[in-house]
C-alpha cells in the first residue's frame, strides 16, 4: 500500500485529501506544521509527501530542504502561491511537483501516481541514515552511533543534533535551530546553542576545540558536515 503524508495546516483540505486517498487505496499519515512532519517523514517513511508551503513553524521550502538532506521520495507542493518566484524556489529546495490551489482532486491524483511511478524506478527508499566520517546519524531509531557504540544523548542535544543533521551541508541560521528545538519564545536566547552544541562536540568530534561536522558559522548560524 503507497503511504502518503499530507502536510497542510488547512483542515478542510487535510481531510478532503484524507478522504480521497484512503478511499483510493492509500495509507494517509497527515501533519499540519513542518517539525511534525520531518518527524512523522523519518517515524513513518512515506512513499509520497504532499506539502503545502505556508505553515505555521517554518516556511515549505526548509520542509523540502530538511528531507532532501537523507531521502529522495518525491514532495508535490500543494500551494496558494502562484508567483514564478515561490514555484522555482520550491523546485530548486527539491520539490518534484508543483500544484497550485485551489486545485482538481484528479489532477493532484494523476500527479501523485505519476511522482510514485518515477520514484518506483529509481530503486528503494534510501534509510533515513546521515553517515559522517565519525559517527552516524539514525533519524528513523533517533540514535547515534560512533565507533560502534550508542552515544547517549539527552532529548534537547538530540533535537539540535536532528535539525542540523537533516539539513547536512546547510547553513541553519540561529533563530531557526532556536525556535524549533525550544520554541519561538527563545528564539534568541542564542548562548543556548553555544552550551549545547559544545556538549555535542565533546560527545561526537574527534577533537572537540577543532570541530569537523559541528560547524559555528560566525553571527549566523551553524552547519552539518558529512
Amino acid at each position: 500500500m503507497t503511504k502518503v503524508l499530507v502536510v497542510d495546516d488547512e483542515p478542510q483540505i487535510v481531510r478532503a485529501l484524507r478522504i480521497n486517498l484512503a478511499a483510493r487505496g492509500y495509507e494517509v499519515l497527515t501533519a499540519s506544521d513542518g517539525t511534525t512532519a520531518l518527524r512523522l517523514a523519518a517515524d513513518g517513511k512515506p512513499d509520497v509527501v504532499v506539502l503545502d508551503l505556508g505553515l505555521p513553524d517554518m516556511n515549505g521550502t526548509d520542509v523540502i530542504a530538511g528531507l532532501r538532506g537523507w531521502t529522495t521520495m518525491p514532495i508535490i507542493v500543494l500551494s496558494a502561491r502562484t508567483d514564478s518566484a515561490d514555484k522555482v524556489d520550491a523546485l530548486d529546495a527539491g520539490a518534484d511537483d508543483y500544484v497550485t490551489k485551489p486545485f482538481g482532486m484528479d489532477e493532484l491524483l494523476a500527479r501523485l501516481r505519476a511522482a510514485v511511478r518515477r520514484s518506483a524506478t529509481t530503486g528503494p527508499e534510501d534509510e533515513p541514515v546521515v553517515q559522517t566520517a565519525s559517527f552516524a546519524v539514525d533519524l528513523a531509531a533517533k540514535r547515534v552511533l560512533k565507533d560502534g557504540a550508542e552515544v547517549h544523548l539527552t532529548p534537547t542535544e538530540w533535537g539540535l543534533l536532528e535539525v542540523l543533521a537533516r539539513n547536512a551541508g546547510k547553513l541553519v541560521a540561529q533563530k531557526q535551530l532556536l525556535r524549533e528545538v525550544w520554541g519561538p519564545a527563545y528564539d534568541k536566547e542564542t548562548h543556548y546553542l553555544r552550551v549545547y552544541l559544545a556538549q555535542l562536540r565533546r560527545k561526537l568530534e574527534p577533537e572537540p576545540a577543532r570541530p569537523r561536522h559541528l560547524l559555528t558559522e560566525p553571527g549566523m548560524g551553524y552547519r552539518f558536515e558529512l
